[in-house]
């Protein structure tokens, strides 16, 4: 997994069109749809804080964890703007190691799929259900198999957004379906503009795969929609919405 430096410093203007209230709206409906609206939640792979600032406002105690120490400089600037109270960890998902339990958890944008060994992503999600208090949801997205081959691909895109100017080239290998991704950036500077790259990749897992390190970790799927919709995911989704909980502890008697 990329720790993002050279991202991290754009990112927020790069993903402008991401509407973080409207997703977090869409998470605390599943929330209390499926369970409760969290006490003490959990945020993954919460890059600059987008959710962990959504969720605080919302009167939710936070606790946002991300590999990138850049990313969680951003992500401190961003709720000392807002007022709230966040509490940062630099930790890799798969080393997740939290003070005590949560009773709730998320994982948004497509973030696991930076996971790229299976191994790892299966820690990740253990790590997870470890900390989570049982009966408690786990609620995350991926990008599909779909999304990867069609998609994705071995594309390039280019995105331009409030002076910065990104090059985005896909390769993705059709064995393992891992789409190594590199990113230039051009950032206005005056009269100039400054250059910065970053590679990282992405990894699609089926549905069979994701069942298996759940079933391993103790969670269980409730439902898995397609994205911001209130309809079950498709063989043209291109991000999948899991909901899973943590199974209550069982004793033999």
């Amino acid at each position: 997994m990329s720790e993002y430096d050279n991202f991290a410093a754009v990112y927020d203007r790069l993903m402008g069109d991401v509407d973080y209230k409207a997703r977090t709206k869409k998470l605390l409906q599943l929330f209390k749809e499926y369970d409760r609206v969290p006490e003490l939640l959990l945020d993954l792979a919460c890059g600059t804080g987008g959710f962990s600032n959504e969720l605080a406002q919302n009167g939710i105690e936070v606790i946002g964890v991300d590999i990138s120490e850049e990313m969680l400089a951003v992500a401190r600037e961003n709720s000392a703007r807002l007022g709230t109270d966040v509490l940062y960890l630099c930790q890799k998902a798969e080393d997740l190691d939290l003070y005590g339990t949560v009773d709730g958890a998320i994982c948004c944008l497509d973030s696991l799929n930076h996971i790229t060994d299976y191994k790892k992503l299966c820690r990740a999600i253990e790590r997870v259900s470890l900390f989570l208090e049982a009966g408690r949801l786990f609620i995350f997205d991926v990008n599909t198999v779909f999304k990867h081959k069609f998609i994705l691909g071995d594309n390039t895109f280019v995105m331009e957004e409030d002076g910065v100017f990104c090059t985005w080239q896909n390769s993705t290998d059709e064995e393992t379906g891992i789409t190594d991704i590199s990113l230039d950036f051009f950032v206005e500077d005056g009269e100039y503009y400054k250059r910065s790259s970053e590679d990282f990749s992405e990894r699609p897992y089926t549905e069979e795969e994701l069942k298996a390190a759940l079933d391993a970790a103790g969670l269980e799927i409730l439902k898995i929609y397609d994205d911001m919709t209130d309809n079950p995911a498709f063989e043209y989704t291109e991000r999948a919405v899991y909901v899973t909980r943590k199974k209550e502890e069982t004793t033999n008697e």
